[in-house]
């Protein structure tokens, strides 16, 4: 079942809470969020999504995600969003949800737009409040929409979402055969799609001397995969070494490792759903 994919998250993000103290405090934060994500991914499964459209699951090209936004669905659930994130985030978060609770529908529906139709270029950032939380609400919802279609043949060699044009926020490794085979999950839609082993997401660099790894021994499933010559880096999680490991979830709590690729000068690739 789908849905429960979020049980998964908010799961592995009480694990990691417990193993990472120095990550409990965005853990936390992401679970309630994960929380109502959920929720709003169930409602928009109960509300027929597709055929409110008019159509059953399609073929949809990639980029194609900023003609599918239904704001009559989506808007009265705003509301309820920022009152969670007013309650239980940081306040340089809390503080600029209270501000664009009170300006209104009015408000939100222009923001809606205006992020949707550049979604797949967004960089969600702790500066850019308005957009980092527009970002979170619509995330279930792009989730949601490629969920719900099917996607036309593509050159999958690409570095960006198959879906909706997004950039990768976690690498994965997964079993096959003897090794391990490569894929990347969208920031946006959370589409996972293969990609080579040994290749830079950022600038499709292939020389080995030129791609660094790093990892640490307090998270040996997770690493930092960085290029020398873009100096882009993403972290990939490798379920070879824990199939426990939730790639969307584990990525938030290495927080050492960001530290590390800032300090020798990588630039990460695109920030995940809290804006790190």
């Amino acid at each position: 079942m789908i849905a429960s994919k979020w049980e998964r998250r908010i799961q592995r993000a009480e694990e990691l809470t417990a193993a990472h103290p120095f990550a409990a405090e965005v853990l936390q934060f992401y679970r309630h969020i994960a929380g109502f994500q959920k929720a709003l991914y169930a409602y928009l499964e109960s509300s027929r999504i597709e055929q409110a459209h008019g159509h059953e699951s399609n073929h949809r090209a990639a980029g194609s995600l900023p003609q599918h936004l239904n704001l009559p669905l989506l808007l009265p659930r705003f509301s309820e969003f920022l009152a969670t994130v007013e309650k239980v985030a940081p306040q340089p978060l809390a503080q600029p949800a209270a501000r664009l609770k009170a300006q209104g529908k009015n408000q939100w529906e222009t923001l809606f737009k205006s992020h949707w139709q550049s979604a797949p270029s967004f960089q969600p950032t702790s500066e850019h409040t308005e957009g980092l939380l527009a970002w979170m609400f619509l995330q279930p919802y792009a989730e949601y929409l490629a969920d719900h279609s099917e996607l036309a043949p593509r050159n999958q060699a690409l570095a960006v979402c198959p879906f909706c044009s997004g950039k990768p926020v976690v690498g994965v490794l997964r079993p096959e055969g003897d090794g391990a085979k490569r894929s990347l999950i969208c920031s946006m839609c959370s589409t996972e799609w293969n990609y080579g082993r040994i290749v830079c997401p950022a600038c499709g660099e292939q020389t080995v001397e030129k791609l660094a790894i790093y990892t640490a021994s307090q998270f040996p499933e997770v690493r930092v995969e960085a290029c020398d010559t873009c100096h882009y880096y993403i972290k990939t999680v490798d379920l070879t070494k824990n199939g426990r490991a939730v790639p969307v979830v584990d990525e938030l709590a290495t927080i050492p490792l960001n530290l590390w690729a800032q300090e020798h000068q990588y630039i990460k690739l695109q920030p995940n759903l809290l804006g790190i």
